[in-house]
């Protein structure tokens, strides 16, 4: 039997809400056809979908990234402001398409502010100037009585919109990216762009472009600009057809804090920082299958991923690595939110739910506020090492890592510790885990609540025409006292909330 032990006094960290925050890029149909589509039939006034609107509404992101992405390094924003039958169409040169800009700046913040979103904005620093980048800031953020702010006025908007979070460019060291750099050059860039936007609104934090968390571009770029930023970025994706290392490859996320925790605690210290900076995780997911458009042209919509169960049990790993880092994460962005590697899937006037969503879902509607540490003893699985696993979990030998338990666990409790909620992924494929949880400094007190994502396939998918093959089942349990028994199922992912009283001694 194995056992999961925690201490509700053991915190190691705020949870921040901004994990559970989602990307949308113009890219495929994510945008066109996704967010946005005034043919389809559920379309609003604005032409924005009101189910693919409802759909994200219930995972409730509270940023949303915005343009891009690669996108965004050859992004003029100024295309996308004034009368839409006058904005130009352009070639799109990232993943290889027109772009019509009938969804620009306006559009996208003032949906954000009917859906109540904060939104998360990334200037062009490929193609892009500091001029322009400082301009849509004023267009943004200052108030009427300058000629960018005017522009704005004269589209429609009188009140500035406030913008708070900018990202300094996309994955700027890449090849692939317009105008890629090296790390010295895109600090040096970077400065005088982070310089004449926070001139032009003091109030905005900057979020610096980082990599992998792994790279020694991270420590250069985050020794060159931890004056300016508030937070560094970092990105991940993982996935393999091999089912272990699609499960256990987000450990790369794990490695990844842990050094970017060390690299912010060196800089701050030795630059001698005076303020907060964290790391925004604000591209992750599982991604491998479906890769058409991104080398070469393509008639197929891009990177349209279809998830199944192991899918799902990858990124509730993800969201747990997340939680268990929170001194670290002050934003995670999920890419992204429609069609495009994403948890809703459309046609016209239908969408589904896929797999990866009903995790995205529970962690986000029952995580606490105080992250707790864990202690997780009981079945292990070992990789061996191959071609594979090399590819997903360098730079660390899969010696080292081994062996990893097969339960992965994050807790999290309120302010009051009247609720602990456990997370709990059960990686192994066809056999249930019997646990022992036990309790220290509070104990459990009324009816649980279990809810549960699992599917006796793990390859199970959902679709249009079954479009719950996989999906949650909540049940009840009576919770009494410091140790509970629970029986995970076997390839699942299970929210238990369990109500507590402070322990008598």
């Amino acid at each position: 039997m194995a056992r999961i032990r925690i201490d509700a006094d053991r915190q190691v960290g705020v949870v921040d809400r901004k994990i559970f925050s989602g990307f949308v890029e113009h890219l495929g149909r994510c945008i066109y056809g996704g967010l946005y589509d005034p043919t389809d039939p559920s379309a609003d006034e604005h032409g924005f979908r009101t189910d693919v609107a409802a759909a994200i509404k219930a995972l409730d992101p509270p940023v949303l990234r915005w343009p891009g992405g690669n996108f965004v390094s050859n992004y003029q924003w100024t295309d996308g402001i004034g009368p839409r039958d006058e904005r130009p169409v352009r070639m799109e040169l990232a993943w290889h398409l027109t772009e019509s800009n009938q969804v620009g700046t306006d559009e996208f913040l003032q949906w954000c502010e009917r859906e109540h979103y904060e939104p998360y904005l990334c200037v062009n620093m490929g193609s892009g100037t500091f001029e322009q980048a400082q301009a849509w800031v004023e267009y943004c953020n200052a108030p009427a009585g300058t000629y960018w702010a005017d522009r704005r006025v004269a589209n429609g908007r009188v009140e500035p919109y406030g913008v708070k979070l900018w990202a300094l460019g996309n994955e700027m060291y890449g090849e692939y990216q317009v105008g890629a750099l090296t790390a010295e050059q895109y600090v040096a860039k970077a400065r005088a762009f982070a310089k004449v936007m926070q001139r032009t609104d003091h109030t905005i934090r900057l979020v610096s472009c980082g990599k992998d968390g792994l790279s020694e571009w991270d420590r250069i770029v985050l020794d060159g600009l931890a004056d300016l930023v508030q937070m560094h970025s970092i990105h991940v994706y993982t996935g393999s057809p091999d089912y272990w290392v699609n499960v256990l490859s987000p450990y790369q996320a794990d490695r990844a804090l842990r050094r970017m925790r060390a690299l912010i605690d060196d800089v701050t210290y030795r630059r001698s920082i005076d303020h907060e900076i964290t790391v925004a995780y604000d591209e992750w997911n599982v991604w491998y299958r479906y890769t058409e458009g991104i080398w070469e042209p393509s008639d197929q919509p891009p990177l349209e991923e279809r998830y199944d169960l192991s899918d799902a049990l990858a990124v509730a790993t993800y969201l747990n690595i997340f939680v268990r880092h929170a001194r670290t994460v002050g934003m995670a962005n999920l890419a992204q939110m429609v069609n495009v590697i994403a948890p809703i899937f459309t046609a016209p006037g239908q969408l589904f739910l896929q797999t990866i969503y009903h995790p995205i879902r529970l962690v986000s509607e029952h995580t606490q506020e105080i992250a707790l540490d864990v202690q997780v003893d009981g079945p292990t699985h070992e990789l061996v090492e191959t071609p594979e696993t090399v590819h997903w979990l360098l730079p660390a030998p899969v010696a080292d890592l081994n062996p990893f338990q097969m339960l992965d666990v994050a807790a999290t409790r309120d302010v009051e510790r009247s609720v602990l909620v456990l997370t709990v992924v059960n990686r192994d494929p066809s056999d249930s885990v019997p646990t022992t949880i036990e309790l220290r400094d509070v104990v459990a007190d009324g009816t649980g609540e279990a809810h549960t994502v699992t599917h006796r396939d793990p390859a199970a998918r959902n679709d249009f025409d079954a479009p719950d093959e996989v999906a949650p089942r909540t049940t009840s349990f009576i919770a009494r006292g410091g140790e509970l028994v629970f029986d995970f199922p076997p390839c699942s992912v299970t929210v238990l909330r369990i109500p507590t009283v402070a322990s008598r001694g």
